[in-house]
């Protein structure tokens, strides 16, 4: 059986928001990194992406001139009705199951892109296996946080600890 891990890889402010209530990532811009921050690293690590509809328009709205995960499997969950594309097919039931069976399969790590909801319900539903949080010094006070109020708790284990100039990536597993 394989053992594909599930991973959160995600940026955010130090006050838990990933963009402002406009989408906006201009916060993060601001940050003096170094490099690409680890991308490049972890992009390797991954085959397939996963990311909710919202996340997906978003991506669209940028105006790139490529999408910027072609050459990965790259799976939208949307609860609208929606046809897939070359660069990515669209879920619209039974996400759970779908994940799990996704998880046995042969392949490298699978990445949960977000947005928030997305990132919520596969914590709640305990599909998760590792988060790498890496975390922009500014507080922006309200936005689109990492994680919903909710009922649900997940135990984490730091994994280990990297610094990219101002930002500081946290990459913890999963507690079973």
């Amino acid at each position: 059986m394989a053992n594909r891990k599930l991973i959160i890889y995600i940026a955010t402010s130090l006050d838990g928001y990933i963009a402002t209530k406009e989408e906006s990532l201009d916060w993060l811009f601001r940050v003096e990194g170094e490099g690409d921050n680890g991308y490049s690293a972890f992009y390797e690590t991954v085959d397939t992406v996963l990311m909710g509809k919202k996340t997906y328009d978003w991506i669209l709205k940028q105006g790139l001139a490529d999408f910027p995960y072609k050459g990965k499997e790259c799976y939208v969950f949307s609860r609208t009705s929606s046809s897939s594309t070359e660069d990515a097919t669209f879920i619209t039931h039974d996400i759970f199951p779908f994940i799990t069976d996704l998880k046995k399969q042969s392949g490298k790590n699978i990445w949960l892109v977000g947005g928030g909801e997305l990132i919520t319900s596969f914590v709640k539903e305990k599909l998760v296996d590792e988060l790498i949080l890496t975390m922009a010094p500014a507080i922006i006070g309200k936005g689109i946080p990492l994680l919903k109020e909710g009922e649900y708790e997940l135990d984490l284990s730091l994994k280990g600890i990297k610094t990219f100039n101002q930002f500081v990536e946290l990459h913890y597993e999963v507690k079973n």
